[in-house]
């Protein structure tokens, strides 16, 4: 249903779906650097930029890096490509604080098994 609207008959992938996309691929290393000790939550996105269109069914490669890390902030750089082509970039960064409940850590714990093994197959 994502598509009905954007756009009838040429359907894209929304920009705002890539940024969310980059959002969640840095969330995840993160997690994974943090030991899942604690949990970042998006706070900016201070730059995105959108080079190319996003079909359904296009596969795409998602890169995170880690910029800087301190004073309870992390800052995130994210990039998605196709077939080694530039389609967008970020500038993200993250509020890192406690798990607000343990099923929340609990899920996540079980969302991040689910993509490393579908990841590594």
């Amino acid at each position: 249903t994502v598509f009905q609207g954007h756009f009838p008959g040429s359907p894209l992938v929304p920009g705002v779906l890539l940024i969310e996309t980059m959002a969640q691929a840095s969330g995840f290393m993160l997690l994974s650097r943090l030991k899942f000790e604690k949990m970042p939550f998006l706070a900016n996105v201070s730059s995105a930029k959108m080079r190319s269109f996003v079909e359904p069914g296009d596969v795409l490669r998602v890169e995170a890096e880690l910029e800087h890390d301190g004073s309870g902030f992390a800052a995130t750089t994210a990039r998605i490509s196709r077939d080694g082509a530039k389609i967008c970039d970020s500038k993200l960064m993250f509020r890192i604080m406690s798990f607000p409940n343990d099923m929340l850590k609990s899920n996540m714990l079980d969302r991040f098994a689910q993509i490393s093994r579908t990841s590594a197959e």
